[in-house]
């Protein structure tokens, strides 16, 4: 098996997964794998990672400015006042995923988000929890520790404890993506010149509560 790296003419080694793709270069320099504590932008990094269900990360990545417009931000509080003429237009919007179950879901995540809150819960906090333990990682993330990781113990739970709260399009497989995503573990390959700066951020990172 080969490193799982791309080698830039200057030496440099990223993930090889981007493809050297403008666009997903930038996102895998600049996002994948840094740690978010921000709610609005975990809550719509499940959304998008439940709408991906099926299809690549590239093509939710390239319509993510789309969704953003198509769903306020993703702001909960704006979402839950989203009625039947908005369904109806989001099932009509080319520029997003026209899947009626993904979009009734993000209006779905938007209720159970603000359920969350008034129990004096955040989404960030609870996320959080389920930090994998470093014991709990593999010693090196190389292709052969990686490409079987669909899934772990911590992101079947929070996937378990999100599904009986009433959430919706969120199964240990795309839980862990979402993981990977917003930092909760560091998925960059050895080698990869963003694995070390994503370990600092995460060392240095404040966990939400």
């Amino acid at each position: 098996m080969s490193d799982g790296l791309l080698h830039d003419p200057d030496g440099t080694a990223t993930c090889r997964w981007h493809g050297g793709l403008p666009d997903y270069r930038l996102y895998h320099d600049t996002e994948w794998g840094r740690p978010v504590a921000d709610e609005i932008r975990l809550f719509e990094k499940l959304c998008l990672e439940g709408f991906q269900s099926g299809l690549s990360w590239l093509t939710i990545l390239r319509k993510r400015e789309n969704f953003r417009a198509a769903f306020a931000g993703f702001v909960p509080e704006r979402l839950v006042r989203f009625g039947q003429a908005d369904l109806e237009r989001l099932l009509g919007d080319a520029g997003i995923v026209r899947h009626r179950g993904k979009i009734e879901s993000v209006l779905n995540n938007a209720q159970r988000y603000l359920e969350l809150r008034e129990q004096g819960q955040t989404l960030a906090g609870l996320v959080w929890s389920f930090e994998p333990p470093p014991e709990a990682r593999p010693e090196r993330i190389i292709p052969e520790t990686l490409i079987p990781l669909t899934k772990s113990p911590e992101s079947t739970a929070l996937s378990k404890l999100l599904r009986k709260r009433g959430w919706s399009f969120v199964g240990p497989t795309t839980v862990y993506a979402f993981m990977q995503s917003c930092g909760l573990v560091n998925d960059h390959l050895e080698g990869c010149v963003c694995r070390e700066p994503c370990e600092h951020l995460r060392q240095s990172f404040v966990r939400p509560t």
